[in-house]
């Protein structure tokens, strides 16, 4: 498969680009980017899709013209994230985006890579922070209960979509695992705090916490530890944020 000419970019970064070709989507990534990553992300996909999950088909992986691409299908809709653009009530987009979420979560997918063991190796890696903070978050997250939840990793609003006939989609598993569901919950939660505001995570986080049965407490004692793996990343853009997360209190 190949890219058409001037393809419409869903999104733009410095280590990928998805496009909208149309019948399918091509994400394409930065030349230095690991085979092994690219094709762990293409499995990810297979493994959600095959276990029944609205997760994209993969179509292809290859590498024209030295960029390892991901072909997958489309799915027809918007983003939960045009809606709120749109000024769609964000209570009723986030209620669409728990139901999803809980969804995900309650299916099984039991060859996904474990969340403590990318965890973990996330957190080691991070050599900013100093040993003994690195260890009171590897005990932190020994200490999580084990679970087999398949956790998306990255449940935001830009990554659900919705057809005319209210079919919830979701997209990207790049950082899709089977573990705690709380950490899943954690990693929505701070990614709504730094792109909508607190007041809009708060609320995703009051209504997952009512549909799921789960204590807010879990999830607040999960974010110390997604914040510090999400530092693994290089994301210097939200360096500053997730380091004042890394010793966040317990949930008041």
């Amino acid at each position: 498969m190949e890219l058409p000419n001037e393809p419409k970019a869903f999104v733009k970064r410095h280590n990928k680009s998805v496009y909208d070709c149309g019948d399918f989507v091509a994400k394409e990534f930065a030349e230095d980017k690991p085979a092994s990553d690219v094709f762990n992300e293409a499995l990810n996909d297979a493994r959600a899709n095959e276990a029944g999950l609205p997760a994209p088909a993969v179509l292809e992986v290859s590498c024209p013209d030295g960029r390892w691409t991901i072909f997958t299908e489309r799915f027809p809709g918007h983003s939960l994230r045009t809606q709120l653009k749109e000024g769609a009530d964000p209570k009723e987009v986030l209620t669409k985006l728990v139901k999803l979420q809980l969804k995900v979560q309650s299916a099984s997918a039991p060859l996904l890579n474990r969340q403590k063991d990318k965890l973990a190796r996330m957190i080691d890696s991070v050599k900013e922070l100093d040993p003994s903070t690195r260890y009171e978050l590897q005990v932190r997250l020994d200490g999580l209960r084990n679970a087999e939840n398949v956790c998306h990793g990255d449940v935001n609003p830009s990554n659900v979509i919705e057809d005319e006939e209210g079919n919830l989609y979701l997209v990207d598993w790049a950082h899709a695992t089977r573990g705690n569901a709380a950490c899943d919950v954690a990693m929505t939660y701070m990614l709504l705090t730094m792109r909508d505001g607190k007041e809009v995570a708060d609320l995703y986080l009051d209504l997952y916490s009512k549909a799921a049965d789960m204590p807010k407490q879990e999830v607040m004692n999960c974010l110390p530890i997604v914040a510090a793996a999400e530092l693994a990343r290089d994301r210097e853009d939200d360096k500053d944020f997730l380091m004042s997360w890394i010793d966040v209190a317990d949930y008041q």
